[in-house]
């Protein structure tokens, strides 16, 4: 009996194995998707028959297909990220940065003005930014109607009348789709862009027609500049050695976590920074949302999709979307703490 179990675990793990090579094929096999169906079916045939073979006691055809998974593998681990392939227009550029006592210079800042979601006027920018004027960063959740899927970006705001925002997003090629499965699969490539918000913002209200809310974070203003540094930090070190993107390794919630805990946040793991959309949730269990509201309160006046589509490419866009949202009524003086004790869920 316990042999029996043994087999059919082997087998199968021999079986899922083999789909798990499919989808590799499927998703990372050079050449045009003629190619890849064929790579495709040819696999998943021969891989069928060796599992079937080998679940009927013929123990070669196991052999067999373990020797092909060897050679995917191989061929799987030596596949390494580039920046030299032909991107869509909006990640041709990644940000990088310069700081200089208290000034930080940013080089391609994207501002483009879209007009559909593949077209645009495209608009590359150098920006500098006076760091001891930093005294606000948001976060900013869009999400499009998947359930648990959302994408989080942060903005760092300088006295209330500048702004950048950081998002780390998918590498795409030109005319290709993002897709969450390809994600695990080693697709694209991993690119943080620095924007204006009425470029990233403006996209997913008006363009997409997203559901887009902003929430003011509780820092002190060291954590802060902190932050904002470890930003700059990991795109100067994407840029001089690119990444793969992964669907919940390298994402654009993991990467947040990951520099937040390097500048000294005690942050608990929680399923919340897998599930994107709940993550305000998470924030706020975590201390991490202005303090004085319920969680709430915070998600209806931080709703901000509608106002944006109304005022987008205005002059004032960053001051007006914020209009409402708790924590702008009046900038905080004084230094509060990173994160204040947790809340229960």
């Amino acid at each position: 009996m316990a042999q029996l179990i043994v087999g059919i675990a082997a087998h199968t793990v021999l079986a899922l194995a083999a789909i798990w090579g499919a989808a590799a094929l499927w998703f990372r096999l050079p050449g045009t998707p003629n190619r890849r169906r064929l790579a495709v079916t040819g696999w998943s045939l021969v891989a069928l028959v060796l599992v079937m073979l080998g679940a009927q006691g013929f123990w070669p055809a196991s052999v067999v297909l373990l020797l092909l998974m060897a050679a995917l593998l191989t061929w799987w681990f030596r596949l390494e990220p580039t920046h030299d392939r032909p991107w869509s227009a909006d990640v041709v550029h990644l940000a990088t940065g310069e700081v200089c006592g208290d000034r930080l210079t940013l080089h391609h800042v994207r501002d483009f003005d879209w007009h559909t979601r593949d077209e645009a006027d495209e608009h590359w920018e150098e920006r500098s930014y006076d760091l001891e004027r930093l005294d606000s960063v948001d976060m900013i959740v869009s999400s499009w109607g998947r359930p648990g899927v959302a994408h989080v970006m942060i903005s760092f705001g300088f006295e209330g009348e500048n702004f950048v925002l950081f998002s780390v997003e998918v590498r795409r090629l030109k005319g290709e789709r993002f897709s969450e499965i390809g994600g695990f699969f080693r697709q694209y490539e991993l690119a943080i862009v620095a924007a204006d918000e009425r470029d990233a913002v403006g996209l997913r209200t008006k363009v997409r027609g997203e559901r887009v809310s902003i929430y003011r974070l509780h820092m002190s203003r060291r954590a802060m500049r902190s932050l904002l540094l470890a930003y700059v930090d990991e795109a100067n070190a994407l840029v001089e050695s690119p990444r793969f993107y992964n669907t919940i390794t390298a994402n654009c919630t993991t990467l947040i976590f990951d520099m937040a805990r390097g500048i000294g946040a005690r942050l608990p793991f929680d399923y919340r920074l897998l599930v994107t959309d709940r993550l305000p949730g998470y924030a706020f269990k975590v201390g991490g949302l202005w303090p004085g509201h319920s969680l709430p309160e915070l998600e209806a006046s931080g709703r901000i999709d509608e106002r944006a589509r109304q005022v987008h490419r205005a002059p004032d866009f960053s001051q007006r979307i914020r209009e409402g949202v708790p924590g702008w009524e009046s900038l905080q003086v004084g230094e509060p703490e990173v994160v204040a004790e947790p809340r229960e869920s």
